[in-house]
């Protein structure tokens, strides 16, 4: 089959879809991903994968969308794919229409959470959930990685559910294995982290729906208390993410915390960086299934999240962590305090954590399931 990645970002490709992308490729087909050329784009054409860039905004401006779908809809046009399998919200919506006329037999729409989520002001909502209904009649097959989703699109009847499929999220199990041997140490004393410190951890992009602000305002609690407590604070703003920036909230933040407040920028060693961790947290206001609990969990770390879509769904409360309410940095100070405090605790919900994740969230099985299924609906075209 000749198949055609669509996401937003360079970086979607890079963080998330090589794994099914390398899949694919191994069975045979020819995979070509468009996107928004950034800086992955030349490292990942040097390792030998198709890309093809074409500028895809992912903000809401429509003039913007239509020059892109008319870009994307002449490439679609000449290149006639067997298969379009698009990602992220922007691009599964401009994918979607341009598709309209190509006549690709096969249109695959992977939800990393839909835009639309419980905290959304109502008229803001259903106009996304009417959005959704209105590109499902361009969808053949819709995966979710979190039940509540599925469950959400056949609620609003998005798709018939016989062409909905929950799929999960998973992470390479050989890649996050806490029982590797890892140089802790010399990572530490290279973030100027004391040995014998604890290490709150939070990987994510530096926006302000991440969670960041809480996040930021719970460690000034918790150092008020504990000051050999350090907050490890992983990622970077993309270039073209228009989501609200969190830059003044880190500076003040760093003057209050001054050491105790690690930005390591982009990293991609996190194996090592989430070893070194003793609790995970990921305060997010919404999300879709998110990879990095897991990778988390994998670790054996216990994780601290929110009460939202996908991340309730991964933490089990006070089994494999702690969930609390968005936007309560009260909240997560009380509970980073209560796992400093308390180590044994901590210790056995991140060994439940590991057990769960070993079970649910292996990547390979999720890889093989998408495509078990793309496969049967090619056969089905035969």
């Amino acid at each position: 089959m000749k198949i055609c990645q669509l996401c937003a970002v360079d970086f979607t490709v890079k963080k998330f879809l090589l794994p099914l992308i390398d899949a694919q490729i191994k069975q045979g087909h020819d995979v070509t991903s468009v996107c928004t050329e950034g800086k992955y784009t030349n490292s990942l054409l040097d390792a030998g994968y198709k890309i093809e860039t074409i500028t895809i905004e992912r903000s809401l401006n429509i003039f913007k969308h239509l020059q892109s779908s008319l870009k994307l809809y002449k490439y679609l046009k000449e290149n006639s794919f067997d298969v379009l399998h698009v990602h992220t919200p922007v691009a599964a919506m401009i994918g979607r229409f341009a598709a309209i006329f190509t006549k690709i037999p096969i249109v695959v729409y992977t939800a990393h959470g839909f835009y639309f989520h419980e905290n959304m002001p109502p008229l803001k909502k259903y106009f996304f959930i009417f959005l959704e209904c209105l590109l499902g009649f361009m969808t053949d097959v819709l995966f979710t990685q979190s039940k509540e989703d599925a469950e959400s699109a056949k609620r609003y009847r998005i798709l018939p559910a016989e062409h909905i499929y929950p799929i999960g999220n998973g992470v390479d199990k050989k890649k996050f294995d806490p029982n590797l041997k890892y140089n802790s140490a010399d990572i530490k004393k290279s973030l100027d982290i004391p040995e014998n410190s604890f290490v709150v951890g939070l990987i994510c992009r530096l926006v302000k729906e991440k969670g960041i602000e809480d996040f930021l305002q719970a460690a000034e609690q918790v150092n008020s208390h504990h000051n050999n407590c350090f907050f490890l604070l992983i990622g970077e703003r993309q270039v073209h993410d228009h989501a609200e920036s969190v830059e003044e909230s880190i500076k003040i933040a760093q003057k209050s915390l001054g050491r105790n407040l690690i930005l390591t920028g982009y990293r991609s060693d996190v194996p090592d960086l989430l070893k070194i961790m003793d609790l995970y947290v990921l305060p997010s206001w919404r999300e879709g299934m998110p990879r990095s609990i897991i990778e988390a969990m994998m670790m054996r770390l216990p994780v601290l999240a929110t009460n939202i879509r996908g991340s309730r769904e991964e933490v089990i409360h006070n089994e494999t962590g702690i969930i609390v309410p968005i936007k309560s940095p009260n909240l997560l100070a009380k509970s980073i305090s209560e796992l400093i405090l308390n180590p044994v605790k901590a210790k056995k919900m991140g060994e439940n954590g590991r057990k769960r994740a070993l079970e649910l969230y292996d990547e390979e099985k999720i890889i093989k399931l998408q495509l078990d299924i793309i496969n049967k609906y090619q056969r089905g075209l035969q």
